[in-house]
């Protein structure tokens, strides 16, 4: 199981910005339910530490483009990672919530982050290249992939945190979809996947 030490990887200051986006979480979250009550006690095991863990199987650099970002896992954690790993790197959260856009643009200023919000539905925006395409709890693999065929630039990486029915899931877009696939075994859920995607076309 990860642990903190998980995050030897980067530095104290980035660790405190970490917590910093805790405490902002769980108080916007008495507001306009960020996360069930129930998460809230394991806010930093069952939601940010499972973000951190995505970060590093993703391209050192290029743009990142996160979809449904809702509280912000992970599009604020990897950011917050990006802010010190890689300085230039460009975050795009993309979510239709007005009041979740309003948390993840409060968090961004605050904790000055290489952010920008989007208050959209993600088949409504212009495509936008990304090098990287992250979403987590958002929809099916197949849904996934036709937004990354819409966003992700040719040579992007797609990388989506799935639980235990990925097999099934996989297994249905495959009828539709070509792509190179890694499944990457989840250091925080012995049931769920990271599966990591490049080479996407239509079949």
């Amino acid at each position: 199981m990860m642990d903190d030490r998980q995050l030897s990887f980067v530095s104290r200051e980035t660790i405190e910005k970490l917590r910093t986006f805790e405490a902002l979480a769980l108080k916007w979250t008495k507001k306009i339910n960020l996360i069930s009550s129930g998460d809230a006690e394991h806010l930093w095991e069952r939601h940010i530490l499972d973000s951190v863990q995505i970060y590093p199987l993703a391209p050192s650099s290029g743009d990142w483009l996160d979809i449904g970002s809702g509280g912000g896992f992970p599009g604020i954690v990897a950011a917050i990672i990006g802010h010190e790993l890689a300085p230039q790197r460009n975050f795009t959260l993309v979510d239709s919530d007005q009041r979740k856009c309003a948390f993840l643009r409060t968090v961004s200023r605050e904790l000055s982050l290489n952010v920008k919000v989007l208050a959209s539905r993600v088949d409504e925006i212009p495509p936008l290249g990304a090098d990287v395409l992250t979403a987590r709890a958002l929809d099916d693999l197949q849904s996934l992939l036709h937004h990354a065929e819409r966003h992700l630039a040719p040579h992007g990486t797609a990388l989506f945190p799935k639980g235990s029915s990925w097999q099934k899931e996989n297994g249905e877009a495959m009828k539709f979809w070509s792509y190179t696939l890694d499944v990457i075994p989840s250091e925080t859920n012995p049931n769920a996947t990271i599966l990591k995607i490049k080479e996407l076309s239509r079949v």
